[in-house]
């Protein structure tokens, strides 16, 4: 596209030599003014810009782009019958603006996101939220049920400092229903710990080729998650005390899979129902919901299951009781710690209410205690992981 706005511009080198009177021009016949020759070569030099700008996705292309279209289709009205197949090109390059506004500009999701995670960043205390020191310590486990403890261990936890917030980069494929096609995506998600806890995860999907953009905020005792598809018409606008207990859930499972060394600050209720299953009761203001927690013999979490997570309608105006798991595989070391990398999120079960896949993940990266926003995460090397037998129907390997 920017090839072709580039071209479309230097077409208008045309109107400009006519009407500054530097060369006769025979495929535009009409009369054109210095003025008007004037117009064609500032339209000129602002295509050439847009189109150099949309190929390099340069910073509010978007604006140039539309000022450029709009110049570009009233000088050729001064010369119609000549110029009018140019129109395409304009159209085409305004209706790209919109959506360069809509997905980048200062309303779109980005942006919305990238100022919250700003925000609560800039609040997110650098020293540890609570506990007995900077680090994580064997005195913090002791109070643990021996099987989440020894997840800790496991994971890393002992020795590092404790954590206030991390920040995810994720990729993997979504549906909203069994019978639904499913979209692929990228995502980025940073949660914070503390007095000022946040929630805050951004997903850019697509489904048959339309960009689809999601936005889940959870700031304080309020929960949210949006949809728009096109980045312009609105699809999900979810919200309310049920959308807020089932975010609490969701809170929960981030921090037993991507922050596990947070649990020893977090307010919990453990009750051990065995040697590699226990119930926990997770507290968040006036929240208070349970799961359960499945370790393998590894020490390594390979399920967390709750009947709290309301699971919500097409349009997130309705939720009904559903069974919620995260099983999981494939763990890595990331940093100095060692985190289960891929996993997926299934709606239903026990029977009769069989159990579907609805989403699948991988984490490319993760970072901890962040205290400053710094553009996209880089990639991550992946070395091979472990996956578990005891979860055949995992996908393995990359998403599909």
């Amino acid at each position: 596209m920017g090839v072709v706005v580039v071209a479309h511009g230097l077409l208008h080198l045309l109107g400009a030599a006519k009407g500054l009177g530097w060369s006769t021009v025979t495929a535009l016949p009409p009369p054109i003014g210095p003025v008007t020759g004037a117009a064609w070569l500032a339209a000129a030099l602002l295509m050439v810009v847009a189109g150099v700008f949309l190929a390099t996705s340069a910073p509010r292309w978007w604006l140039v782009g539309a000022v450029a279209a709009v110049v570009s289709q009233a000088v050729l009205v001064t010369s119609w019958s000549d110029a009018k197949g140019g129109t395409v090109v304009n159209v085409l390059l305004l209706a790209a603006a919109v959506y360069g506004w809509a997905s980048q500009g200062p309303r779109s999701f980005g942006s919305e996101y990238r100022r919250r995670v700003a925000a609560a960043l800039s609040i997110s205390s650098p020293a540890p939220p609570s506990g007995s020191g900077l680090v994580v310590s064997e005195h913090d486990l002791a109070v643990l049920p021996p099987s989440v403890a020894a997840y800790l261990r496991r994971t890393g936890a002992v020795g590092q400092p404790r954590v206030s917030s991390f920040r995810a980069r994720i990729r993997g494929r979504i549906r909203s229903a069994e019978s639904s096609a499913w979209m692929p995506f990228t995502a980025e998600q940073v949660n914070t710990y503390g007095p000022h806890s946040r929630r805050l995860f951004s997903m850019d999907a697509s489904l048959h080729g339309i960009p689809v953009d999601v936005l889940h905020i959870f700031v304080g005792g309020a929960a949210t998650m949006r949809v728009r598809a096109a980045s312009l018409i609105p699809m999900v606008d979810a919200g309310g005390p049920q959308m807020d207990r089932a975010e609490t859930v969701t809170i929960f499972n981030d921090l037993c899979v991507f922050a596990p060394a947070a649990l020893v600050d977090a307010d919990v209720k453990w009750t051990v129902l065995g040697p590699s299953r226990v119930h926990a009761a997770f507290t968040r203001g006036s929240q208070t919901v349970g799961a359960d927690l499945v370790f393998d013999d590894h020490d390594e979490l390979v399920d967390f299951v709750s009947d709290d997570r309301l699971a919500g309608s097409a349009d997130g105006k309705s939720f009904r009781a559903r069974r919620w798991s995260t099983p999981l595989t494939c763990y890595r070391d990331v940093g100095q710690r060692r985190l289960a990398t891929q996993g997926e999120a299934r709606w239903g079960g026990p029977a009769p209410d069989e159990p579907f896949t609805y989403l699948e993940l991988t984490v490319d990266d993760i970072e901890y205690n962040v205290h400053a926003f710094a553009g996209a995460l880089a990639p991550a090397a992946r070395p091979a992981c472990r996956t578990n037998p005891a979860h055949p129907s995992i996908h393995q390997g990359e998403p599909r």
